[in-house]
């Protein structure tokens, strides 16, 4: 064999080995996405209190959601996230909690969780319990211990300034009349810290006591079998006892003393340390902080796998936009998503969602809950949420396209936040007029009013009084008109579930941005395996273009929420397009 024949075969090899290299580490990189089953699921978010009532006292509780756990079967959903359930006054709708074992009595009894827990979970549906530890209730027995006495073993379970060290450094509070964090007790001539209401004294955790009797509460409800957490105010749990004043750049930013509270300086020690202690030793259970930092970077601290911190993050920008997106800017909120995706393209893993129960009715928010276009602008939103890459959290009666009752007077509100906004204006001369119109559009209990099942009386959520109003257009929106209607906005839902369920691409394939500078249309591309899924998206009421040079003319139409769905990359007002690119 002469010289260059051999090179020939010599290169020949090397070239075939590089290439069969190269298709290694393509699969390795799919196979470094370590499946999860809780990457995979679709999270359906039940605010208890709203869902359904079945005794008649205007509160929904734990049977009432035991009598629709084949709707929400149904749904092809695989987790449900409860709010809290646990024993509570009630002064933030149970996210003060005296007692983490035991069940509030407005919801049942801890036999009716028990049933429920079975009976989600013989329907194939897992459950991820809400997990309040940066604070409890002042009427917790911890609390109430606490603040007896300077010596009382229970002292240092929270934050407590003696008085005659002066008055405390300035903390800001979200639900304080007078945003101040601080609450004197005169009992021991001390005041306790409190970033949420008074009624919400925060837990040291910098005392490894607390910390071990949380973790406790989690082994105690992940050994009765529940399947996951979501970590309510997580980022703040770790906080500097010293209290120094509060860095200049945060003064009077509360979006910045938000940035300081979520950096304290053993935030991830104390994540970790729970890691080893619990999470480890239940490896299939989902863990999700809320929060999570205040950049890509940030979040991707809690959810690395290689710092075996917690599953998965839920990170606020998407959702901090103001009124409405489309006064935010389309184009800066398509940058949100791609900044987060770049960041956890490798490792890590997001939530995606536009709703829950902090927050305004979706379709009121990033749609148009308008008599024209509330249910095609419903779809479109409920597309996007089921085609990003991340794990699709859907909160209830988003389903049927329920959007903000908008109340009129501060009577009808029972939220803590809103009353207290309100409290404060009154006090100090504000405009109470702009305020109640501000929360028609912002207000959280947009989102908690009662699930509307039916067009009879209270929506078929109670026999009773309603704990919140029922919004009026129960009669037309409502989930048995729509059952029985094919091209609902419910049944739509529940093709996208079926449509990220036998298409993995939707759940692990690559995100690829198009257009970025369009005013109107969100795309973009999921890729894997060598498929290529193109979603369409137009946020507006106009007709809009696609500015690509990719040749749609032999693409494949999986779903759209009209009838004669565009294949052609001119949308039609609030329209959605799923095409399979060949």
């Amino acid at each position: 064999m002469n010289l260059k024949k051999t090179l020939y075969i010599v290169s020949l090899f090397m070239l075939l080995s590089s290439q069969k290299n190269l298709a290694q580490e393509s699969k390795l990189t799919v196979d470094a996405l370590e499946k999860k089953w809780w990457k995979e699921a679709v999270v359906y978010q039940i605010y208890p209190r709203s869902f359904k009532d079945s005794n008649g006292d205007g509160i929904g509780d734990l049977k009432g959601i035991i009598s629709e756990l084949d709707y929400i079967k149904s749904l092809g959903i695989d987790a449900v996230w409860l709010n809290p359930i646990y024993e509570s006054p009630n002064d933030d709708n149970g996210y003060d909690i005296s007692n983490y074992r035991e069940i509030m009595k407005d919801f049942g009894t801890m036999q009716d969780f028990d049933l429920l827990l079975k009976g989600m979970h013989d329907r194939g549906i897992k459950v991820v319990m809400d997990l309040v530890f940066n604070h409890s209730s002042d009427e917790h027995y911890w609390f109430q211990e606490s603040r007896k006495s300077r010596d009382n073993k229970y002292r240092n379970y929270y934050y407590w300034w003696p008085a005659e060290k002066g008055t405390p450094p300035y903390r800001w509070s979200w639900f304080d009349v007078n945003s101040n964090a601080w609450k004197y007790d005169a009992t021991t001539d001390s005041y306790y810290l409190h970033y949420f209401s008074k009624k919400q004294p925060d837990l040291n955790w910098n005392n490894p006591t607390v910390r071990h009797e949380l973790y406790d509460v989690m082994k105690y409800w992940l050994d009765k079998g529940v399947d996951g957490f979501r970590m309510d105010a997580f980022q703040f749990i770790s906080k500097d006892d010293s209290f120094p004043e509060l860095p200049k750049e945060c003064v009077g930013k509360p979006l910045e003393i938000i940035k300081y509270y979520g950096n304290g300086p053993h935030l991830h020690e104390y994540i970790q340390e729970m890691n080893r202690e619990v999470l480890s030793k239940y490896p299939n259970v989902m863990t999700v902080s809320e929060g999570a930092g205040d950049s890509p970077q940030a979040a991707l601290k809690f959810v690395d796998p290689d710092r075996k911190e917690l599953s998965m993050a839920y990170h606020f920008e998407s959702v901090d936009v103001g009124n409405h997106v489309l006064d935010f800017g389309l184009v800066k909120y398509k940058e949100i998503f791609s900044r987060y995706d770049e960041a956890f393209k490798d490792k890590g893993w997001l939530s995606i969602f536009l709703a829950n129960h902090d927050q305004p009715r979706m379709v009121s928010k990033f749609g148009s809950d308008t008599p024209q276009y509330r249910e095609i602008s419903s779809k479109m939103l409920s597309t996007f949420v089921m085609t990003m890459r991340g794990t699709s959290y859907y909160y209830q009666g988003d389903e049927l396209g329920m959007d903000n009752i908008r109340f009129d007077n501060i009577d009808d509100y029972n939220d803590v936040d809103t009353r207290n906004r309100y409290e404060f204006l009154k006090n100090n001369n504000g405009d109470l007029k702009a305020f109640l119109e501000d929360r028609k559009q912002t207000s959280r209990e947009n989102g908690r009013t009662p699930f509307q099942w039916n067009s009879e009386k209270n929506a078929g959520f109670t026999d009773g009084k309603p704990w919140l109003k029922v919004n009026s257009n129960h009669t037309t929106i409502n989930a048995l008109a729509q059952e029985k209607e094919p091209n609902s906005i419910l049944n739509y839902f529940r093709k996208l579930v079926s449509l990220r369920k036998n298409n993995p691409v939707l759940v692990y394939g690559k995100y690829t941005l198009l257009d970025k500078e369009n005013p109107a249309i969100f795309a973009y591309i999921r890729e894997l395996d060598g498929r290529k899924l193109l979603i369409l998206l137009n946020f507006t009421d106009k007709e809009a273009k696609l500015n690509s040079d990719l040749k749609l003319s032999n693409a494949k139409l999986l779903l759209g929420n009209y009838n004669n769905a565009s294949t052609n990359g001119t949308l039609k007002p609030y329209e959605a397009v799923v095409l399979e690119l060949k």
